[in-house]
């Protein structure tokens, strides 16, 4: 048996908690010879073992790193600055990860097992987690474990990082000031959430956010922010909270903006109602490949919610104005373009570009005058 397996057992047999001075007397209770400096690494490693992320506790704890990645016991990436890179970090057997993974999906206030073989949740200090246990993950339990940035970026850091242009910033800047219901799109992994947190920053300090999210992510750096987070159902099946409930309450709660941080189901049909009846300023993300793709997403989700094609399409024409759409090539995370949504002579809703967007400049598309009018802005 390991020492590190020993200070563990005798945590069991104590009942301790896995205190720092509780991890050390154990140690000491082993009755080895160790030096100060070998019982500090023991105690993180086995704290980092008992309440933490086990090996992966130090790819965590590097501010470069965003993404850790577990495909199997033998195989850990990471993504940093952009580029994904394979580590020399191990875990002893598959059934370790395994434990691991249970372990944090408890943490995290969720069940993880062969009834419910996947989750996804967020724990407590904020870091985005899913797993998915074998069978259904036919090479071994798969981790995938998000770090959030500390704080949100700033337009001006997002133009120093080559995301957007100067000029561009400027018109997202007006975008958030006057007040018009927009939609940041892209697909995954493009730096929706960055950037709509970085938007929401720049709204002022005399409103009220309230954040609706599946899994909290959003972080503005804003005075006044209230969070609704969703719920999954108990082992019962009972007491799920979802996004369509919790837009309903939101709606409530005084918001000056509702801002929905993915739109994915029923909660559109709130959304649009709620941005119909004065709630100005409102946003979101939605996930598509094009900003032409977003007013047949919204009316795929309308549909499966009950409302009609017609419906959907003159509850949208009223409720959303523009979207922002980030794509990604490699490392690069960009705001490529901002486009309005006009309603056509069939009564249908379609996205027309209005600018788009590189690092260094922007150019006018056939729908500008209709975007800057909307802003006030003067290009």
């Amino acid at each position: 048996m390991s020492l590190a397996d020993a200070v563990r057992g005798r945590l069991a047999d104590t009942r301790s908690a896995a205190t720092p001075g509780a991890v050390a007397a154990a140690l000491r209770a082993e009755e080895k010879v160790l030096g100060d400096t070998e019982v500090l690494s023991l105690t993180r490693q086995v704290r980092a073992d008992l309440v933490g992320t086990g090996p992966l506790e130090t790819l965590l704890n590097d501010p470069a790193v965003t993404d850790v990645l577990v495909n199997g016991p033998d195989e850990v990436w990471v993504e940093a600055k952009g580029h994904l890179m394979r580590t020399s970090v191990r875990f002893p057997d598959e059934r370790a990860v395994r434990r691991l993974a249970q372990r944090l999906a408890a943490a995290a206030g969720r069940r993880l097992d062969d009834a419910a073989p996947y989750v996804d949740a967020r724990l407590p200090g904020g870091i985005r987690l899913h797993a998915v246990l074998a069978p259904v993950a036919p090479g071994g339990t798969c981790l995938s474990l998000r770090s959030p940035r500390g704080r949100a970026f700033t337009l001006g850091e997002l133009v120093d990082e080559g995301s957007l242009c100067a000029r561009g910033a400027d018109l997202l800047a007006a975008l958030v000031a006057s007040r018009a219901a927009f939609l940041v799109t892209g697909g995954t992994g493009t730096g929706k959430t960055t950037l709509l947190s970085c938007l929401l920053g720049l709204v002022s300090p005399s409103e009220r956010l309230l954040l609706v999210e599946d899994s909290a992510e959003l972080r503005p750096d804003h005075p006044h922010v209230v969070r609704l987070e969703a719920r999954p159902p108990n082992i019962e099946g009972a007491g799920g909270v979802t996004l369509h409930d919790l837009v309903r309450q939101a709606l409530r709660m005084r918001p000056d903006r509702l801002v929905v941080g993915e739109v994915r189901g029923a909660e559109v049909v709130d959304l649009l109602s709620a941005l119909n009846t004065g709630h100005e300023g409102g946003c979101g993300t939605l996930h598509a490949n094009a900003p032409t793709d977003v007013p047949a997403r919204l009316e795929a989700l309308g549909c499966a919610a009950g409302l009609t094609r017609e419906a959907l399409h003159s509850q949208l024409a009223a409720a959303l104005d523009v979207i922002v759409h980030l794509d990604r090539h490699g490392p690069h995370r960009r705001v490529r373009e901002i486009s309005v949504l006009l309603r056509s002579p069939s009564g249908l809703v379609e996205a027309h570009p209005a600018v788009h967007l590189t690092p260094t400049g922007l150019t006018p598309a056939p729908a500008a005058s209709t975007l800057f009018d909307r802003l006030s802005w003067t290009p």
